[in-house]
């Protein structure tokens, strides 16, 4: 009892000043997002060597396989002319570093709002804190974006050396490829918010839509040599409009300065939508 009275009797100055006073909410608030980015940065960084790997592997794979085995009898079938006035190789690189940028930043977007929301519940952790819906929305994103440039710069760097584009011509490539792999990445975490089970919803977006993303986006040869019936497959795809995008800055294929603009508009219509709608459905969810 003379304990608490003791305690009781103590001044204010310099006595227990509570939560309220040791916790800087306004710098919570303004820093929330970044918080969170470097939560996800931390945990990215327990497999970072699994991420370079699948990051870089798979690309690179279709780099040597497809790019110089294939290529090099197209070049040859074609008297050395290759695709769209260049070697095979030049054709390709646009194509695949803005798929690895796409993979890169979309797993950012996919899993870990599943583990979030459903596994783990860290979402929920945070939203318990001074932490906005939107502010986890946003740090998921910046985290998202760091991957997908780290993914960019690894990835054209292997290309440069591969002598698949010019190094003056790689910054250029690189915000197209960025571009398409954040606006897609925002769709991803719009789509996994509303997931409350993988029951195999993400192996669906794999076979129903990442495949034929791949495959009918202009990747390998000029979409305009396809049916016209499966054109509309890459003209709705972020991929093709990257890659048509980055052909043009690399090599300098040609393309209608309005459909430059168009392919910088859908790119941006894709993030912004994207992120509308997943920071919605995130405060909803987290307000559960």
């Amino acid at each position: 009892m003379s304990t608490l009275n003791n305690l009781d009797a103590q001044p204010t100055t310099g006595a227990w000043i509570g939560a309220v006073k040791l916790v800087d909410l306004g710098r919570a608030r303004r820093w929330g997002a970044w918080y969170v980015a470097e939560y996800r940065l931390r945990n990215m960084s327990k497999w970072w060597q699994a991420i370079i790997a699948f990051g870089i592997g798979n690309p690179v794979l279709y780099l040597i396989s497809i790019g110089l085995g294939i290529g090099s009898l197209i070049n040859k079938s074609t008297g050395g002319h290759g695709v769209d006035g260049v070697s095979y190789l030049e054709f390709l690189a646009p194509a695949l570093l803005a798929t690895a940028c796409i993979q890169g930043a979309m797993d950012e977007t996919s899993f870990p709002v599943l583990e979030g929301f459903s596994w783990t519940r860290f979402l929920y952790a945070m939203n318990a804190t001074s932490l906005r819906g939107s502010q986890i929305t946003g740090g998921i994103m910046i985290a998202s974006f760091i991957r997908c440039v780290a993914t960019a710069i690894m990835y054209g760097g292997i290309l440069v050396a591969f002598g698949a584009i010019n190094p003056t011509h790689l910054p250029a490539l690189m915000f197209a490829s960025i571009f398409a792999g954040m606006g897609f990445a925002a769709v991803m975490m719009a789509m996994a918010s509303h997931v409350r089970d993988d029951d195999g919803f993400f192996a669906i977006v794999g076979r129903f839509v990442i495949a034929p993303m791949f495959m009918f986006s202009g990747t390998f040869y000029p979409i305009e040599s396809m049916p016209l019936y499966l054109q509309w497959i890459g003209w709705i795809s972020p991929l093709w409009h990257s890659t048509d995008m980055g052909r043009n800055l690399s090599y300098g294929h040609e393309v209608a300065p309005w459909l430059m603009l168009i392919h910088f508009a859908y790119l941006a219509a894709l993030y912004f939508v994207g992120f509308y709608f997943a920071a919605k459905q995130f405060a909803k969810r987290l307000a559960e």
